[in-house]
């Protein structure tokens, strides 16, 4: 594959955007329809959502990932094998929408705070705030890197007294055809070992567009929250 010229860019932006927006259809409705809800197991609510975005949509991919996470879960990687677990009426639960658009992958992930308990309400307001402040450093600063923005993130969590429970904050967005060139790489991350800018082109030419990823916690082995969407493209 050839170096992308200004057609290329224009279409792979337009099908990012499209994907993202689809996914942001798909979470409301699953929000809006209570498809996540106590006394709901974890796969059962997976399943749910896997048929209604195929009905909504099309949709036949989302990978092998557990798609909704709820309680301790929500502290676990995003890996296939993980036990089921019935949601709590108290839980917090994470929703990981990453399916694939037109060829595309846009992970978008939100975070239920089901009951009311004022702690893990006050995370679910507090990864919409952190988030928000991390998108507008990167507007803000044309040049920033991925240590730069990473290091700002993670001092608006404590600030708000959580902790940021990863070691970045987000990657280079991908997807069948298009496959980044520096995937395995440091500087495929906003992470302290990224000292790029995050506005560049990678190895192959394409412009970088960014994941930013919020993961917080309450540092206690409780319970986590993430909230994710595309960084640099609404």
């Amino acid at each position: 594959m050839g170096a992308p010229d200004r057609m290329d860019e224009r279409l792979r932006t337009l099908s990012l955007v499209e994907a993202q927006r689809r996914a942001e259809a798909l979470f409301a409705e699953v929000e809006a329809r209570g498809l996540v809800a106590p006394g709901t197991g974890e796969q059962e609510a997976d399943d749910r959502i896997r048929d209604l975005s195929h009905t909504m949509f099309g949709t036949a991919r989302h990978g092998r990932r557990r798609l909704v996470r709820s309680g301790p879960h929500t502290l676990l990687p995003y890996e296939p094998g993980l036990p089921d677990r019935t949601i709590g009426r108290d839980d917090l639960a994470v929703l990981v929408l990453g399916p694939v658009f037109d060829a595309y992958e846009v992970d978008f992930c939100r975070t239920l705070v089901l009951g009311a308990d004022p702690v893990r309400r006050r995370l679910g307001d507090d990864l919409a705030s952190v988030f928000a402040a991390g998108r507008d450093a990167f507007r803000a600063d044309p040049d920033i890197t991925g240590r730069q923005l990473y290091a700002e993130v993670e001092r608006r969590a404590a600030d708000a007294g959580w902790v940021l429970a990863s070691r970045s904050a987000g990657r280079l967005v991908g997807g069948a055809p298009y496959e980044h060139a520096d995937g395995a790489s440091p500087e495929a991350y906003i992470a302290p070992e990224n000292d790029r800018p995050l506005r560049r082109a990678d190895g192959a030419g394409w412009r970088c567009r960014w994941i930013l990823e919020v993961r917080l916690t309450d540092g206690k082995g409780r319970f986590g929250g993430l909230r994710a969407q595309l960084l640099d493209l609404t």
